[in-house]
């Protein structure tokens, strides 16, 4: 695992990127699906990451709660599932069973879906209000494996709350801490550093 930090390169303010990916169903999901919603939370993520697994439990509370304030929640694994098949599409389908996810979990196989939105680490966070403009991308909260730290989801928390009240998110967000995303080899992106 290299430890690895948000690029937070995508700029507060950017469109949503788009996509179209399958869900653990073989349904494809669009960006465009979520229209009208509020708010928009897009999650890199992945089945075997020990700091994804760190908050999974709390994450699926997290977003039935606020998927019933009307928030559009999508995770999206684009780890190389050949190299790593504990995040094959297979496993996500049980992933989504084990952990209860309410929100579709979609596989990003060609990865360029994770390109366009510069996400670097799983979990990577990026949170969009109505007109799909980014307002946040960084962490969950401060919580780490092993640092002692409760998961409360805080800093996402206040990012979707002032969305939801119609106030600005505050521009000092700290990036996102994880696994690296998993390139298939000869597909890393040029602000990818191993």
């Amino acid at each position: 695992m290299v430890r690895t930090a948000s690029t937070m390169m995508l700029p507060l303010g950017a469109k949503a990127p788009d996509f179209a990916l399958p869900d653990t169903e073989g349904r494809i999901v669009r960006l465009s699906d979520f229209d009208g919603a509020p708010a928009l939370l897009v999650i890199f993520m992945c089945n075997h990451c020990p700091y994804v697994k760190h908050i999974a439990d709390h994450l699926a509370q997290f977003a039935k709660e606020f998927q019933a304030k009307g928030v559009a929640i999508v995770g999206i694994n684009s780890n190389d599932a050949a190299s790593y098949p504990d995040d094959s599409p297979e496993k996500m389908r049980e992933e989504v069973k084990l952990r209860g996810y309410t929100f579709p979990y979609l596989y990003d196989e060609t990865q360029e879906v994770a390109k366009a939105y510069r996400a670097a680490c799983t979990p990577d966070f990026f949170l969009f209000d109505k007109e799909r403009r980014l307002v946040y991308r960084g962490q969950y909260d401060d919580s780490r494996p092993g640092n002692g730290i409760p998961v409360t989801g805080k800093d996402l928390r206040a990012a979707i709350e002032a969305v939801l009240a119609g106030q600005p998110v505050p521009p000092d967000q700290k990036p996102s801490l994880g696994c690296n995303i998993k390139w298939k080899p000869g597909n890393e992106p040029e602000y990818f550093s191993a």
